[in-house]
């Protein structure tokens, strides 16, 4: 790659921020940075032969479907913005292949899970208070952590139990919040925050020197709660706690198009994945519960008789911890 920065890819950056997340920027960035070293020139002289060399080494190279599909995006948007300026009248990136992404389901946790996270965050002191109000107002609101670290106080109103936050491609949505994660929020703030607070920041949640609260703190933050819940750490993160709050909302009975917006989702497609998990919880709770699923099952092992569920182990099912996680 020249060793001056391409101009052409410049000027599509430039453009490219105005409408995109920073991170979509800079990952587009590395893309057409690592197309352009392949090349040995700019990515604006390619061909689609070129593109199909490209994307057959990353291929090679073991590169995720997600990866791939980025780097056509990536290219596709670059050759869009080319032929907008007329430096281009053809697309070389528009009949590129998508590799086929297999769609993950995402893993959440349970209800009673999730109350075992948040009760292991009780305590009176300072970061006990933050630690319970930053878990309460992610699984309450759904909030990305790149949302949550960024809060200032003023994003949050108590009184009328809403939070204002900014969201990809700074936009700003209104998202409820619950009574348990109001009260949480409002003893963070009387007798929290003011301990932490040394350096008089505005954001909402803060670290113990009085900075604000980073995104690699929160992670910390759960992993540590989770670890004393006696919850697998490694598997405990801000998203998590997303998913979590999606897939229950769901399972409530609310409707996909209000998960959408306090989400932020750009695409109801994206929403409707929670709903295969519903499904999924729901399958598997009737299989644990009904009468007719376990002696099926039993009949499918060999065993003729049906051991009938303990008391304890209705009450572990009505708390939600059989549920997957």
């Amino acid at each position: 790659m020249p060793a001056d920065p391409d101009p052409h890819v410049e000027g599509f950056l430039a453009l490219l921020a105005a409408r995109r997340a920073p991170r979509t920027v800079e990952a587009y960035r590395r893309d057409l940075a690592q197309l352009a070293t392949f090349l040995g020139h700019s990515p604006s002289e390619a061909t689609t032969e070129d593109l199909e060399r490209y994307l057959a080494e990353l291929r090679a190279a073991g590169r995720a479907p997600a990866t791939i599909a980025r780097c056509i995006a990536a290219t596709r948007a670059f050759f869009r913005h080319q032929q907008l300026l007329s430096a281009r009248e053809d697309n070389p990136a528009a009949d590129l292949d998508l590799p086929r992404r297999r769609r993950k389901l995402p893993r959440t946790l349970s209800p009673g899970e999730a109350e075992r996270l948040i009760e292991a965050a009780a305590g009176t002191q300072p970061r006990d208070l933050r630690d319970r109000a930053l878990i309460e107002l992610l699984y309450g609101a759904g909030l990305r952590v790149s949302e949550a670290v960024s809060l200032d106080k003023g994003g949050i109103s108590l009184d009328d139990r809403l939070v204002r936050c900014i969201g990809k491609g700074d936009k700003e949505r209104i998202v409820p919040i619950g009574r348990q994660a109001v009260e949480a929020l409002r003893r963070y703030l009387a007798r929290g925050r003011p301990h932490l607070d040394r350096r008089h920041r505005p954001e909402l949640f803060l670290n113990a020197q009085g900075g604000p609260l980073t995104r690699a703190g929160a992670f910390l933050i759960l992993r540590k709660r989770a670890a004393k819940a006696g919850l697998e750490p490694t598997r405990v993160h801000p998203h998590l706690l997303r998913h979590s709050f999606a897939t229950h909302l769901l399972e409530g009975g609310a409707d996909l198009r209000s998960v959408q917006e306090m989400l932020g989702h750009a695409d109801l497609s994206t929403t409707e994945l929670y709903t295969h998990v519903s499904d999924r919880r729901r399958r598997e709770l009737y299989y644990q519960a009904h009468p007719h699923a376990r002696r099926r099952d039993s009949q499918q092992n060999g065993d003729s008789h049906t051991q009938p569920r303990t008391l304890g182990s209705r009450r572990r099912l009505s708390d939600g911890e059989s549920g997957t996680g």
